[in-house]
């Protein structure tokens, strides 16, 4: 499949890319994410100059520590760009997560979601500051980059600690494991092969600004003049003669406090079983799509245990959801599925099936194609876990407090409405993927109706035909707040620092 003339096969510069894109820190097990503004701009200046940002370069040995940074919309007006210098960002980027309420809407961010109702300190961030470091190590690195610089140029809006990276999410399943593989040599462009079938291989583009994509084109990047104050430092536009891309090798990262009601989940899945251990577990795995320690109910367990096969499955052989339930969170947030529906044969017969006309009458599943092509929507996902582990056990006991603890949600991609957007409006927060009907994400759904449609049920297929429905699904995760920010590239973020400067 083609969607056009080839564009050139730009090289990834890792050495001008910020190491979260490509490597996601997971050994630097202590984390902390902070928001801040800017207070005193020549000073927060000097201090972005020379702070030690981490990049995606091959290393000897891996890092002891890393500094990632990301900056909002107001972070670059504060830092001097003009609104005709950021004009080439994304309309999302540039008006806010909870900028409009046709966005909120969207993303199912009302009821009990609303921003209205976020915890987040008031006043808008201009900076988060991402710091990551060994066991034992982080409050010595956040001292050496909080420094007196630091704290001459920016104030602390809030903090986010995270937990020790264990690799399991608050309610005690196995995380992480679903994450494509991007292909940074870019050896398989997509004029050059086909993805007629599921593939977990992403292009660079489908991360990074400025490379090519899943649609043989570059991504958007926002370019500036070539004669803007500072501008030399930037790389040349390769598609626009005579323009810099201050997008280039950056990316858009989506930031979401995600706060989980761990004893209310295993309360729900307690009362739903009648008390019984076993049926209450697999209850809980239905609605995940995996059991605890990430073996997806698609396999045998024999046929994945002792391997790393975890990941490598797909929807085909169990489009019907007798195995893995459809409105299971895994099948939502990545529904395996490739550019041509189940089975389809022949150039005409894939024409028809493209352009929808090919269901139940000509033999193939009933669901075949009202799931759209995965590729054009992954996301990269760093987030971190905060807060206290708390297991089923403990969650069961009496007297057993909600407490602080949820997901700090951190995804990376190129196009956020094609991306992050499309796959929490679309697949997450829908209350009829995949032809269902009144049930969002069992997991992270709000059960606000969307669209005068309820989304507060789950149901489980069963072989005989006959549903097994879970109808008032009380909601056991809140949004407390999110933003939108970017990810620079290092050369962009030496032209923010210096761009305006009266040392310039």
């Amino acid at each position: 499949m083609s969607f056009g003339p080839d564009i050139p096969n730009d090289p990834v510069e890792f050495d001008d890319m910020q190491g979260l894109i490509r490597f996601g820190h997971g050994r630097l097990v202590e984390a902390e994410f902070l928001l801040c503004m800017v207070d005193d701009v020549e000073p927060a200046r000097e201090w972005l100059r020379d702070a030690p940002v981490t990049s995606a370069a091959t290393l000897d040995a891996p890092p002891e520590t890393a500094l990632q940074l990301a900056f909002t919309a107001s972070g670059l007006e504060a830092f001097g760009l003009s609104n005709a210098e950021t004009s080439g960002f994304s309309h999302p980027f540039l008006t806010g997560m909870a900028g409009e309420d046709s966005r909120s809407r969207r993303l199912g961010d009302t009821g009990q979601n609303a921003p209205k109702n976020w915890d987040w300190d008031g006043g808008e961030a201009h900076l988060l500051v991402m710091l990551y470091a060994r066991e034992g190590g982080l409050d010595a690195w956040k001292d050496e980059v909080l420094n007196a610089g630091f704290k001459a140029g920016f104030g602390l809006i809030q903090s986010f600690p995270t937990r020790p990276n264990e690799g399991f999410e608050p309610f005690g399943f196995r995380d992480g494991i679903s994450e494509p593989k991007i292909d940074w040599q870019n050896a398989h462009p997509p004029s050059k092969h086909g993805r007629e079938d599921y593939s977990n291989l992403i292009s660079p583009g489908e991360v990074i600004l400025g490379h090519r994509n899943e649609y043989n084109a570059r991504a958007a990047s926002p370019k500036l003049e070539a004669g803007v104050a500072e501008g030399d430092v930037l790389p040349d536009a390769p598609d626009a003669e005579g323009l810099r891309d201050l997008g280039r090798n950056g990316s858009y990262l989506v930031f979401r406090q995600l706060a989980q009601d761990v004893p209310g989940f295993w309360r729900y899945m307690d009362g739903a079983t009648d008390g019984d251990a076993d049926r209450r577990q697999a209850l809980a795995a239905k609605m995940v799509g995996r059991e605890m320690d990430g073996t997806p109910l698609i396999h045998d367990r024999r046929d994945i245990e002792g391997s790393r096969q975890a990941n490598d499955f797909t929807f085909e052989g169990d489009v019907n959801g007798v195995s893995c339930p459809i409105g299971a969170h895994i099948r939502r947030a990545n529904p395996r599925t490739g550019d041509q529906p189940h089975h389809v044969e022949g150039r005409l017969r894939w024409v028809l099936s493209t352009l929808g006309f090919l269901r139940r009458r000509d033999k193939l599943p009933g669901r075949h194609d009202l799931v759209a092509s995965t590729r054009f929507h992954r996301l990269v996902r760093r987030g971190r876990v905060y807060g206290t582990r708390m297991t089923p056990e403990q969650a069961l006991k009496k007297g057993a407090k909600t407490g602080e603890r949820g997901l700090l949600f951190i995804c990376l991609c190129a196009d956020l409405v094609r991306q992050f957007e499309f796959v929490q409006n679309a697949w997450m927060a829908s209350p009829t993927f995949n032809g269902l009907s009144g049930e969002a994400d069992p997991l992270i759904g709000g059960r606000a109706p969307m669209s005068g449609v309820a989304s507060d049920g789950f149901s489980i297929q069963k072989a005989d035909g006959i549903e097994e429905q879970h109808p008032n699904l009380p909601q056991f995760v809140s949004v407390k707040g999110g933003g939108y920010f970017f990810l620079p590239g290092l050369r962009a973020l030496q032209f923010i620092a210096r761009h305006g400067s009266k040392e310039a």
